[in-house]
């Protein structure tokens, strides 16, 4: 289900919406044991994976696991993912400040509200609440080792979700199973271990 594509997105006229978001357990999910003394109170986003995520209004989305809110990353994927001229739009985080040199960007500040004519990112945030419902209510657990491929899943969904049925979505990914093999070790990030 992953794409092939690299292939940059947006361009002169098109409107490009940028955020970032956090999978990971919930606090209140913690046993009472892992609560006490280990800065609990502080926990915020410890411990949980950031993924970025591009979306392309009319368009196709593209996520993508980053290490760190950093502007190096976070204007490294932009400017790789993204064509020159696009108007980018994205929430007030001070990592996206350098994005006016290539882009129309704009900013959205939350704290203040979530729609400013076009200058919102709700459909990003949409595709983030389909993939947490499907973490939560579908798959219960993602271990990080696994976490691209339910984003690769989603995207796939999202992006065939006008052209294609259920059963056509089906076909398509069967489709592009053919001639892949992928072992109980590859799946399980054992690797060269030996399997007894």
């Amino acid at each position: 289900m992953q794409s092939k594509s690299f292939s940059k997105i947006g361009g002169s006229g098109s409107e490009v919406e940028v955020d970032e978001t956090f999978i990971g357990g919930k606090a209140r999910n913690m046993h009472k044991s892992k609560k006490i003394g280990k800065g609990f109170e502080k926990r915020g986003i410890t411990g949980k994976t950031v993924v970025m995520g591009i979306l392309e209004r009319g368009g196709k989305i593209t996520t993508r696991i980053i290490q760190e809110r950093s502007v190096e990353t976070l204007l490294g994927h932009v400017r790789s993912s993204v064509e020159d001229g696009a108007a980018v739009y994205t929430d007030e985080w001070k990592a996206y400040w350098g994005l006016n040199e290539q882009y129309a960007h704009q900013i959205i500040n939350h704290a203040e509200k979530y729609v400013d004519g076009r200058v919102h990112t709700n459909g990003l945030e949409n595709f983030w609440s389909l993939l947490k419902r499907g973490i939560s209510g579908t798959y219960v657990s993602v271990e990080p080792f696994h976490l691209f491929r339910y984003l690769d899943k989603q995207m796939f969904r999202f992006n065939n979700r006008k052209d294609l049925d259920d059963a056509g979505r089906f076909d398509l990914a069967v489709s592009q199973i053919v001639g892949k093999r992928l072992t109980f070790a590859e799946l399980t990030g054992k690797v060269g271990e030996t399997i007894h």
